[in-house]
């Protein structure tokens, strides 16, 4: 699957976004020195397959212009971007509503050829799985929840090593030198994946009360407030702003849940979820190990393999997710998200 576009598509891109709908003909006259007629009609339908631009019209009237879902999609290279500073950087610092409501529930996230791969993958999976005896799943699942509770809690800057998280979570052994709050923060987090495994369809259909609930688990005997933040946040190493009234923040909420439920694909719904309530922050702490919880929850209740993110750079992801927060842009974070299913599928099970 190509990542990243190719120099010939990038320019066309560029030229399309510049200007009004053109046809197909009008476009080649800007590139025939460098492009046959035949590689500009192939390159606007890869385009169009990557849903990054649109045709409209028929038969010679057809025009080509940029995609709902353009700025959702176009791939961005996270080395280049973070070369600005954080001030150098033009961003959207504002929480985009329309986003949820008006670009992510009239377009796909995934292209047709993301969706059979990853497809391909979960097929994959079941083989296998079918394959295991209900120990053997078993032990297999529990080797995956301590992983995702070493991740996810290693991305928030907990410093207990996977062979401490081991330790901890099947001989509650503390490690020397680390503080009471990283031993809970990991216990809860393998708490709250026990109760999805136990309970896969408790978040079918997603609502916004059992996303709270979810946090809760993850966030007891922490010193965290329960349930929606009533004032505002600040994100470190970014200028967006996040949603700072309580009932904004739980409309925004209750937009993403309708949005999410509507999706057909389950891989749509786990990727939506992780990057969506990340952006509205709609707690004090513990905002994106609940998404990594609910995202995997998703995956779990259809059946389908579940990941831990334990190749992902703590440093990558927050990039992706930076990324998302100040150009609405998904690209980088449904890299790590095919990449990081990829690896649970070679890896569990």
């Amino acid at each position: 699957m190509n990542q990243t576009l190719n120099n010939k598509s990038e320019k066309l891109l560029e030229f399309i976004k510049v200007h009004p709908p053109l046809s197909s003909k009008e476009i080649h006259e800007q590139f025939e020195e460098a492009l046959s007629y035949a590689t500009i009609k192939r390159l606007l339908q890869n385009l169009i397959s990557e849903n990054l631009i649109i045709a409209f019209g028929q038969g010679r009237a057809t025009r080509y212009k940029l995609s709902l879902a353009y700025e959702l999609l176009y791939p961005i290279d996270t080395s280049d971007y973070f070369q600005k500073e954080i001030d150098d950087r033009k961003i959207k610092d504002q929480f985009n509503h329309r986003l949820i409501t008006g670009i992510l529930d009239n377009v796909s996230v995934f292209t047709s050829e993301e969706l059979e791969h990853l497809g391909d993958l979960q097929k994959r999976y079941a083989e296998n799985r079918a394959k295991l005896t209900k120990a053997a799943y078993a032990k297999e699942l529990e080797r995956w929840a301590i992983d995702l509770s070493w991740k996810s809690s290693q991305i928030e800057g907990n410093t207990y090593s996977l062979l401490e998280t081991e330790r901890l979570l099947k001989d509650k052994e503390t490690a020397a030198g680390k503080t009471k709050d990283e031993a809970v923060m990991l216990l809860n987090h393998k708490e709250a994946l026990d109760f999805i495994i136990a309970n896969p369809s408790y978040i079918h259909p997603l609502t916004v009360s059992r996303i709270e609930d979810i946090h809760s688990i993850l966030i007891k005997e922490l010193g965290v407030d329960r349930n929606i933040r009533k004032h505002k946040v600040g994100i470190s190493g970014t200028n967006y702003k996040p949603i700072d009234n309580e009932f904004q923040i739980k409309e925004a909420l209750e937009d993403m849940c309708t949005v999410i439920n509507k999706q057909d694909s389950p891989f749509a719904k786990a990727l939506l979820a992780l990057a969506l309530i990340s952006y509205i922050q709609p707690f004090v702490d513990g905002n994106k190990r609940t998404v990594r919880i609910i995202s995997n929850a998703i995956l779990i209740n259809n059946n389908y393999c579940p990941v831990s993110f334990r190749t992902i750079d703590p440093i990558e992801y927050k990039k992706a997710m930076l990324v998302f927060y100040e150009q609405n842009n998904i690209s980088a974070f449904k890299k790590i998200f095919i990449n990081q299913f990829e690896f649970a599928v070679n890896t569990y099970f």
